[in-house]
């Protein structure tokens, strides 16, 4: 069984051999890992099952500023800081509740046409599920440009602007989706957007149905149309909002922390309906226990979300610095021996 086959059996709700499993990185932990294990191509032979190419947002450093980068969008990401993978927001696009002055930026479509290419290719010869997708997908890329606590207000106060600010970034997005679903080989579509807290939403239930929910209907239904699966990443408790996402055709929710879901109950109530992807805590388990209690706890997780298919085992996102490398070892080898374990 080829890894591919063994994601598309999980996601369609059948038992693997094996329970499918992704680990990624952020950059610092990776090349502390690759120091520890003394190995820089160690990734590749963790046997991944699947591959993808997310678009962000390109960056350009500032040449007068050391650590901070430009977007497409014109924000500039401050990097200075403990987060070098993404940074924090430096300045304040919309000033103002109104896109009279801004105009959104051409798609890439070069940068990512080579992407696309190069990750199928990675894809195919590696026997991988592979997706295209988005981060900052869409409360995420509007926040960025107009400041979380002002969106947050706008809401409220300013709802045609939110309305027209929303559709502005769902048009941009349907013209990158339509441009990897050009591409038949695609597997599915990944769309990264947190909307989650530790507990509950952050702009609650009601006003994500009103705001959200139309235009992640509108994107996930142009990806159902060429048959591919809908990947949707959260950090967070939207354990409110499962219904409606599994209403407008979700397939796969990332990322399932276990310190905020009770992953039995919520596999038995959701598992037939949707695929989880995640469920190795990043925020307590991978930082702060021993290898062998990360051995037997990803080992109770997989039994408990791979029963019957809809599991993708993995951290519940990519591994920070502050993981001892010793502890990634002893998740690699658990997910790469599970026939051992389980």
């Amino acid at each position: 069984m080829t890894k591919k086959e063994r994601v598309l059996l999980a996601l369609r709700h059948q038992q693997t051999d094996i329970v499918p499993y992704n680990i990624s990185f952020t950059h610092q932990e990776y090349k502390k890992v690759a120091d520890y294990l003394g190995d820089p191509d160690f990734i590749n032979k963790i046997n991944n099952h699947l591959c993808g190419a997310t678009f962000d947002g390109y960056v350009t450093e500032l040449p007068h500023k050391p650590g901070y980068f430009m977007d497409d969008f014109g924000v500039v990401w401050n990097r200075t800081g403990p987060d070098k993978d993404i940074g924090v927001p430096d300045n304040l696009i919309l000033h103002e509740p109104s896109m009279k002055n801004y105009k959104f930026p051409e798609v890439p479509k070069e940068k990512l046409l080579k992407e696309y290419e190069y990750v199928l290719k990675e894809g195919r010869k590696n026997e991988q599920f592979v997706f295209a997708g988005i981060g900052f997908s869409m409360f995420e890329r509007a926040w960025t440009l107009r400041g979380m606590e002002n969106l947050l207000t706008d809401m409220l106060l300013e709802p045609a602007f939110v309305e027209e600010l929303l559709d502005s970034i769902c048009d941009f997005n349907i013209q990158i989706i339509d441009l990897a679903l050009s591409y038949g080989e695609f597997d599915g579509f990944y769309f990264g957007d947190d909307w989650g807290q530790q507990r509950g939403l952050i702009m609650g239930p009601e006003l994500w149905r009103k705001f959200i929910k139309p235009r992640m209907k509108r994107m996930y239904e142009r990806v159902k149309s060429k048959g591919k699966f809908v990947i949707q990443h959260s950090c967070g408790d939207i354990h409110e909002i499962f219904p409606d996402l599994i209403e407008i055709g979700l397939d796969v929710y990332q990322t399932f922390q276990p310190e905020i879901y009770d992953i039995e109950s919520i596999k038995r109530e959701y598992g037939r309906y949707l695929t989880f992807w995640g469920g190795i805590s990043t925020q307590r388990l991978l930082p702060f226990a021993t290898p062998e209690e990360i051995k037997r706890k990803t080992i109770e997780t997989i039994r408990i979300l791979g029963k019957d298919g809809g599991y993708i085992a993995a951290p519940t996102h990519a591994i920070p610095g502050d993981v001892p490398p010793q502890n990634v070892e002893a998740l690699i080898e658990v997910l790469q021996n599970q026939e051992l374990y389980l």
